[in-house]
Order: C-alpha cells, then sequence, then structure tokens
C-alpha cells in the first residue's frame, strides 16, 4: 500500500496564520517530520503523531526519511515554517523522490500545502514595502557560492527591486550582509528606506526602521528577514510604503478622476511615459511599413544565427548558457594507517583548492576541503593521482584508525581496509565513527568513537555507544570480547546496517542504542553516571 507525502508550510508560525488545509494536513498525517523549532511550533496541533525532530542542517536526512516512510505505506508530513517552496522542504523532497525514479502516475502521492512565505508576514507587520517588483534572495552560502550571491545583489540593486534578503547572517557567517549592504549603496541612496523584522508573528517578535545607511547597527541574526526599499520606497508614521505608481495615473485625494483612462494615456498627461508622439501620427501606410521592416529583421537575425551556428559548429544557445559552481566537499587523507602526507600531496591541494577554496584538518586524522567549482570530477581525478584516501563529508560512515605503531603492529590492518572497502562513505542518520586500534594500548581512543575495536591478544574486543561530545562524554561499553579476526567485519557491518536501517534521522548511535536496548544480539546496559549533568546552551 502507497502512502503519501504531505509537504506543508504553515506559514510565520502563530496559529491564526496556519491554512485551514495546513491543519487538516497535519491532523490526517501518521508522522511529522521537521526541524525541531518548527515542531516546537505547532505542537498544539498534534495528536498522537509519532515525531522525528532533526537539527537545523539535517534537511536532507528528514527528506530521506520521509520518502522512505511513505514508502512504508505511511501518511508523512513535512513541515516547513512560511512556504514549503520558499527554501523550505518542497523541491528537496521532489529531489529525493526523483534520485529514487519516482513517477507522479505511480510513485507515492505528495501534496504541496502552500503557506505565508516570510517576505509576505514580514511586509504586513512593515506596512506595504512589495508593493511593486521585489525579489528574495538568501544570503547562506552554505549551498550557493557567494559570488553567485554577489551577482544577484548587484543584479537587483542596479534593477531597482525591493529585495528582502532571508538567512542574512549567523553565528558563523558575519560578513555577507556587510558585503550586501556595500552591494545596494553602490546604486541606492542611504536613506533608502530598511525594515528589519525578527520572529514574525512569533512570542519574540521584533520590528526595527531603519535605512541602509545605519542598518548593521541593529541586531541582525538567522531570525530576522531584512527588507530593502527600493529608490521609491517611503516611511510615514512608522511604516514603510513603496508606492506602486498609481500617484502617476490617478488623484489619489478625488474619488471623480479628472482625467479619462485613454486620456491618461497621452503624452501631455504622462510626460514620463514612453514617447508616444510618432505612434500617434502613424497612419495604417505607415503602420504597414512597420510590419514589413519587423519581417526584414526577423528574417536578417534568422541568417545571423544560422551564421553564427556555422562558425560555433553547435547551437546558439550554447553561447549564453555558462555552468554554474557549488561548492565541492571531500575530506582527503593519505590513508587509513599511513598518516605522513608526501610533498606531492600538498602540492597537490594546494593546486585543487586554489585561492577561493578552503582546507580545514580534522580531528579525524582528515583535511576537509570546500571548493568552488562546476568540474569536480576533474578535482577528484588529481586527488586520487596523488593517492589520497577520498571520503565524503556528512552524515556518512567512516574509520579513524591508528597508525599501528607505523605500521609494525599489522595485524589488524587487513581488516580495517577491509571494513573501508565494503563500508566507508556509507550514508548514515547521523555521522558514524568506527575507531580501530592495532593493540590492548588503544592510545588512539577507539573505545571513544561510536564503534570502537580493539585488536588484543590475537583477537577483536568490540565496544559500543561511546558518547563522543558534551560534558556527559563517555567511553562505548565492551560488549565483547575475544572475538575472531574472520568474523569482525561481518559483525561490524551488520551492526552499522541495523543503525542504517532502524535509526532515526539525525540520531546518533548512543541514542539509538540506548533506544533500541539491543543491535545485533549485543544488549545495552546503562553505565552513565547517576549524576544529573544540566544542559549545555549548544546542546547534548
Amino acid at each position: 500500500m502507497k502512502g503519501k507525502l504531505l509537504v506543508i508550510g504553515f506559514g510565520p508560525g502563530s496559529f491564526e496564520h496556519i491554512t485551514q488545509r495546513a491543519r487538516e494536513a497535519i491532523q490526517e498525517s501518521d508522522m511529522i517530520i521537521g526541524y525541531k523549532t518548527y515542531v516546537e511550533l505547532i505542537q498544539g496541533l498534534l495528536t498522537n503523531q509519532q515525531i522525528i525532530s532533526t537539527g537545523m542542517t539535517e534537511e536532507v536526512s528528514r527528506a530521506q526519511e520521509a520518502v522512505k516512510q511513505a514508502e512504508a505505506g505511511k501518511t508523512v508530513a513535512v513541515i516547513s515554517s512560511g512556504d514549503a517552496g520558499v527554501y523550505g522542504m518542497a523541491g528537496l523532497v521532489y529531489e529525493v523522490l526523483i534520485e529514487k525514479g519516482w513517477k507522479k502516475e505511480t510513485g507515492v502521492e505528495l501534496e504541496v500545502i502552500p503557506g505565508i512565505s516570510a517576505i509576505n508576514s514580514c511586509a504586513s507587520l512593515l506596512g506595504a514595502p512589495v508593493m511593486h517588483d521585489a525579489c528574495t534572495i538568501s544570503l547562506s552560502d552554505h549551498l550557493t557560492p557567494w559570488e553567485l550571491i554577489e551577482k544577484r545583489i548587484e543584479a537587483a540593486a542596479q534593477a531597482d527591486f525591493v529585495v528582502a534578503f532571508y538567512n542574512p547572517k549567523s553565528g558563523r557567517r558575519t560578513r555577507q550582509i556587510v558585503e550586501a549592504q556595500r552591494i545596494l549603496l553602490k546604486y541606492r541612496s542611504p536613506d533608502t528606506p530598511v525594515g528589519l523584522v525578527k520572529s514574525a508573528y512569533r512570542d519574540r517578535e521584533e520590528v526595527v526602521m531603519t535605512n541602509l545607511k545605519d542598518m548593521l547597527n541593529h541586531e541582525i541574526g538567522m531570525l530576522t528577514t531584512v527588507v530593502v526599499g527600493n529608490s521609491s520606497t517611503f516611511f510615514y508614521d512608522d511604516l514603510m510604503i513603496t508606492p506602486r505608481g498609481y500617484q502617476r495615473k490617478y488623484t489619489l485625494n478625488q474619488t471623480e478622476q479628472p482625467l479619462r483612462p485613454h486620456q491618461r494615456l497621452r503624452k501631455e498627461a504622462e510626460p514620463w511615459a514612453l514617447d508616444q508622439e510618432e505612434a500617434v501620427k502613424q497612419s495604417a501606410s505607415t503602420i504597414e511599413a512597420v510590419q514589413n521592416t519587423r519581417e526584414e529583421k526577423a528574417a536578417s537575425r534568422a541568417l545571423a544565427e544560422e551564421a553564427l551556428q556555422a562558425i560555433l559548429g553547435e547551437s546558439t544557445s550554447a553561447v549564453v548558457h555558462q555552468p554554474i559552481e557549488s561548492i565541492f566537499e571531500v575530506a582527503v587523507s593519505p590513508g587509513l594507517a599511513n598518516k605522513k602526507f608526501t610533498p606531492v600531496q600538498m602540492t597537490t591541494l594546494a593546486e585543487v583548492v586554489g585561492e577561493k577554496g578552503t582546507m580545514e584538518y580534522t580531528p579525524d586524522h582528515q583535511i576537509k576541503l570546500q571548493i568552488p567549482t562546476a568540474q569536480p570530477d576533474v578535482i577528484i581525478k588529481k586527488l586520487q593521482a596523488a593517492s589520497f584516501l577520498l571520503s565524503p563529508v556528512g552524515d556518512v560512515f567512516t574509520i579513524k584508525a591508528c597508525d599501528f605503531c607505523d605500521g609494525e603492529k599489522s595485524d589488524a590492518i587487513p581488516h580495517t581496509e577491509e571494513l573501508q572497502k565494503r563500508l566507508g562513505g556509507m550514508d548514515m542518520p547521523k555521522e558514524l565513527k568506527l575507531g580501530i586500534n592495532g593493540c590492548g594500548m588503544a592510545c588512539y581512543g577507539a573505545v571513544q568513537e561510536d564503534i570502537g575495536i580493539v585488536y588484543r591478544k590475537g583477537a577483536f574486543d568490540l565496544f559500543l555507544g561511546a558518547k563522543t561530545v558534551g560534558r556527559n562524554a563517555h567511553s562505548g561499553q565492551i560488549v565483547a570480547e575475544g572475538i575472531a579476526p574472520d568474523d569482525i567485519v561481518e559483525i561490524v557491518e551488520n551492526i552499522i546496517h541495523e543503525y542504517k536501517e532502524k535509526g532515526h534521522p539525525n540520531e546518533r548511535f548512543h541514542k539509538f542504542f540506548k533506544r533500541v536496548k539491543n543491535v545485533y544480539g549485543f544488549d545495552y546496559q546503562d553505565i552513565t553516571p547517576k549524576i544529573k549533568v544540566e544542559p549545555a546552551p549548544c546542546g547534548d
């Protein structure tokens, strides 16, 4: 039996701005999947639905889990604030379905339920700032290269659009809003009205009226939408208004308009309009001549396009299409046991990263690369040619091995390499790390990882469920000793596949082990200290 996907936009977050269809969709769902803050905002509408909530950056895992549950026959609600089709989950859910070969006629049913986007909810609190042509631009460069965002800001500024900036600033992303202001000031007056709206229609709502010059003097964060007016936007009585243009065509303080529509279109009534003098004078013969001229121009253009195509040897459409760069992320290392970089490898890193990319050394003995590129395959080939071990970045399975005493204690290395071959880079509900030590000293901290195996006296000891971060972090519990080397790869593989199949999105392995109580025959034991530890502000 096929399930159903309901991708719901519930508006700014207040109950009175949630549409009736969105309320009905939430009620008819078996499961609610969403960012935990959004789940809390609709708590009053929930009954007995199963809830899966994840962190802010876990959109892909939410979409994948929603599709998985719908394919299993459930009615699944994927929730977004604002409108699900404006920086929401609608597009991503479609992308996940398309990757799986979904067809509208034969696949699971999908309904996108619209909501009020931030540009609309914030505009209503400011007055009427988007009465004329407007656009939205996200300043987050996590998924879009900053160079491309700059071009969009430049184009919007030149075209005199009212601009609503989404995701303007975060704790780590602070320069983007500064750059946006700099670009806008090239084309607009410093006194251009700007509205800052934080948490529209929620408990901590804040509305600030300012201008383009002073806007950075006010608090701006991830919950703020920045609305920048165009050249005609003005403030009146603490309201931000962008005229639509009616003042040009109508006398607003008179019920009976002094000019009829056909009179308003005359040049003397609208001196700002396009020159119409010649159009008024044209006779029927003149119109015919103009038509002939247009046909001649069209024929000339066709000949020019044919000539250009002959020169290029391809369609002229190829001239205007440019490859769009994306951020390519990959982690590299010299190998599992090998921890030594060669000069050739370091030179290769500098070459592929260039001036625009970044390199970050991680605690997992890898270097994480972020490279703006339209050709990731070229970069991969260069890195592989330099004998790097490549690993994907994100919620995947990774192995953190010791150096096996510079290779002298090598008995466990073949099993390490086999695990990497079978499982390395596999998608997981949350990032999953396997630690491997080649002797009982465990000096590389295998027992501190989600899964730890330690080679000792010709066999392996297995540890599960370490809590790797937080003030109540703890080692994994030992669940088996003396596992035969020929069995260890299969046992670990089965544990990981069980976690992949049954784990919730964003659920760390130690929480999964505690929830299910038994993984591949190994029982969970509560070994954490019985002391209550207050959660840290940034998580647990």
